[in-house]
Parts: C-alpha cells; structure tokens; sequence
C-alpha cells in the first residue's frame, strides 16, 4: 500500500514539475532565435531588410502594422490579473499616444503600435523577474507573453521568407495554376468582375477583413483562454497551436510551386482572355513574392472556422462570416485561384488532424486522416503542375474530382472531430485524476 501511495506522490511530483518548467518556453526561445538570426544573415546575403530592422521600428520607428502589436500585447496578457493587464493596456496607449503627438511635432506620417511593442517587451523582462524570485502565477505570465511575442515575431519571419521567395524562384508556374483553376470555373475571374461591380464599400469591408485576419485570431484565442489568469489549467490545444504550425509548413510550398496570383501575373485581369495556348513556366518580376500555393489566409480563415465552432452562437457566427469574408477576399482581389484555396483547406484539415484532441492519442482515424490530407496535398500540386492542361480541357473531370478531395477530407475531420464529442469527453473522464 505504501509503495502504490509513495508512487502517486512521485507521479503528482513529476507532474508538477512537467507543469511549472519553463525548459519548453526557453527552447523555444532559443529555437525562435536562431530562426530569426538565420532569416537575418539571408537578408545580408540577398540585401533585403530581414527581421531585425522591422524589429526595431516596431519598438522605436514605424511600424509595419498598427493593429498587430496591440493583438500581440492583448494576447500576452491572458496570464496576467486583471489589474495588471489594464495596467499594461493603459501603459501602451499612453506611448502610443506621446509617440502620435511626437510625430504630430516633428510633422511625419501617423501611426501607433509603438506602445504596445515597448510594453510587450517590458512584460517579457518583469515576467522573467518575476519567475527568477519565485513569485507565484509567474509561469502563466510568461507563457501568456511568449505566445504575444512568438505572434509578433512569427510575421517578422514570414516577410524575411517572402523575400527570400523573390530572389530564389525567378520563374513561376502562374499558366499552370489557371489552367488547372478553369476546371472550377475561374473563381478568381468571375469573384473580381462581381466586386468591381458592386462598389467601393464592399471592396473596403473585404479589405479590412483581409488584412485583419490576426485579429479575428486573438478574438478566438482569447476566448478558449479567458480561464488561464483567474488559475484553470491551459488548453492542451487552442487555435494559436495551429496558427503557428500552418505558418511553418505552409510557406515550404511556396518555393515548391511558386506563383503570384491573377492580379500580378495577367494584365487586364479581371477580364476574360488573360491567358491562351499551353501553360508554362516565365520569368516574374522578383519585387512580387510568390506565396498563392497553397492559399494560407484560407487555411488560417479556416482554422478560425473550426476553433469558433464550440464557443458561443457569437463566436459561432464570426468565424463563419470571416471564412466567407476571407474566401471572397482571396480571390475577387486576385490574389489567388480557386485551386489555391482548394490546396490551402487541404492543409489546414491535415495540420488540424495532427493537433487535434490530443487525449485522444494516435488512434486509427486520426492517422488515415493524415495520411490522407497528406497524400491528398502531393497530388493536388502534381496534378496542378502536370495535368493542367488537362485539367482545362475536360473541366467536367477534373473540377469535380478536385472539390471531391477537399469534400472527402472535410466529412472525414468532421466525422473524426465533431461528429461524436462525447467519444473524447468520455475518454477523458475515464483517465484517474492524480
């Protein structure tokens, strides 16, 4: 009896210090910074601004996005008291606020984000402080301020890798991707002719709701996070976990199959006649970065959708219109085709499949549908490449049989994920609590 006891004990133990570690968060800081740091040494190399300058004007020049280090430091302080969040909220505003009538002083374009750039670092420094003298609740400060900051930097990142897409891929495979986008009916073409039709109103709306994909994000983040300062436990996973992932993986496929999108590669787009005889390869202007395949703001839009689906009918009802919003976006501004979007829901099923419900392990579904998502990407950009012509010769074929993949991976996560909630509820009942 006492063995099973002193066995418990060291189980909570192991438990506990699993829980309070902070060897993942510094890891990974590590990790971040050597990726930043190469990212930059790329930049020196190919003479581009990298992740550092955009850094430091995010901190003491002009930022690139007003809005995202607000989400950013709004994310960071889901670990902090409420006090202590309003504190570091009104702290931002009030720099924000001096560097505006600095810059009203010395006559130079508006803008803020400065504020709450300054103030995410200042909570990285206090968290820190804090963890080193013992303090407690320390831990959920910084683990609140890491996903802040891994947000800001995460876009740092992905600029410095457009650029390098630029110098690297010359030549893009734009006649491929609308040939192959003919077997759905030019989506892109028939979405861009509506929207020029309809006004400067909803071309504004679908606009902001482009660019402020990140804040639709930390709504839903905030929401499956809002127990984390008064003391529950952090989710297991949460929509940030496939942020992340979709922004590491995704961006591999740029160089495997660059393109620009309509709007840049065909002159007089919207317009019909923006391509004729057999597709191939051409040499792009290296200013234009090649990041359509797959479409990522359709797998980010999509990760939304997914995450809103379990909170309430509000929660519900914006990510559906941010999906529906982003969607119409991505191709009535001829940024992407319609075989972009198909590739981007693809791999945000599969990446999704991996992180989903992880007390359920590995169990026979979620494989095959990995394994499935996966091989579904492989054959979508093969067939893209390969059959295009094909493709746009017999649309009857090759339209249904592109939707048919998507529609099979989607029943199949749903059918995994959705369809019967209470298998995992259970399962996670039945584990003993230690």
């Amino acid at each position: 009896m006492s063995d099973v006891l002193q066995g418990e004990v060291g189980a909570v133990q192991v438990e506990t210090v699993r829980q309070d570690s902070t060897r993942p968060l510094a890891i990974g800081a590590v990790l971040v910074a050597l990726f930043l740091a190469s990212l930059q040494l790329a930049a020196l190399v190919w003479k581009f601004p990298g992740p550092g300058p955009s850094i430091w004007n995010d901190l003491f020049g002009r930022p690139k996005s007003s809005s995202l280090p607000w989400a950013a430091l709004i994310l960071a302080t889901v670990g902090l008291t409420r006090v202590r969040r309003l504190q570091a909220l009104a702290t931002a505003a009030v720099l924000d606020g001096v560097g505006v009538a600095l810059r009203v002083w010395s006559d130079t374009a508006l803008t803020v984000g400065n504020g709450p750039s300054l103030v995410l670092l200042g909570l990285g420094v206090y968290a820190i402080h804090r963890h080193r003298v013992g303090a407690p609740d320390s831990l959920r400060a910084l683990r609140g301020v890491a996903l802040g900051a891994l947000l800001l930097l995460a876009t740092k990142a992905g600029d410095a890798w457009l650029h390098i897409t630029m110098v690297t891929r010359p030549r893009v495979l734009d006649e491929y991707a609308h040939a192959a986008d003919q077997a759905l009916g030019n989506p892109s073409w028939v979405m861009g002719s509506i929207l020029e039709r309809l006004g400067p109103i909803p071309d504004g709306v679908l606009h902001w709701i482009y660019i402020q994909l990140p804040v639709a994000a930390i709504v839903v983040a905030l929401y499956q996070l809002r127990g984390v300062a008064s003391g529950a436990a952090w989710p297991r996973h949460f929509l940030f976990r496939t942020f992340l992932l979709i922004g590491l993986v995704g961006p591999i496929f740029y160089l495997l199959f660059p393109v620009v999108g309509p709007v840049f590669a065909f002159e007089g787009w919207p317009h019909p006649g923006a391509a004729t005889g057999s597709p191939s390869e051409f040499t792009f202007d290296s200013s234009v970065p090649r990041n359509c395949m797959p479409s990522l703001h359709t797998a980010w839009a999509l990760s939304i959708f997914i995450h809103s689906r379990r909170g309430p009918w509000w929660l519900r009802t914006g990510g559906t219109l941010w999906l529906l919003g982003t969607l119409a976006a991505t191709l009535g501004f001829g940024y992407h085709y319609g075989v972009d979007l198909v590739a981007g829901a693809v791999l945000c099923l599969t990446l999704e499949s991996i992180l989903r419900d992880p007390e359920r392990g590995w169990d026979r579904a979620r494989i095959t549908l990995v394994a499935y998502g996966s091989a579904a990407m492989a054959a979508l950009l093969l067939s893209y490449r390969y059959l295009a012509a094909e493709f746009a010769s017999q649309p009857l074929v090759f339209g249904p049989l592109v939707l048919g993949i998507l529609v099979a991976m989607a029943c199949g996560f749903y059918a995994t994920f959705f369809a019967d909630p209470t298998r995992v509820t259970d399962r996670i009942r039945s584990v003993p609590s230690r």
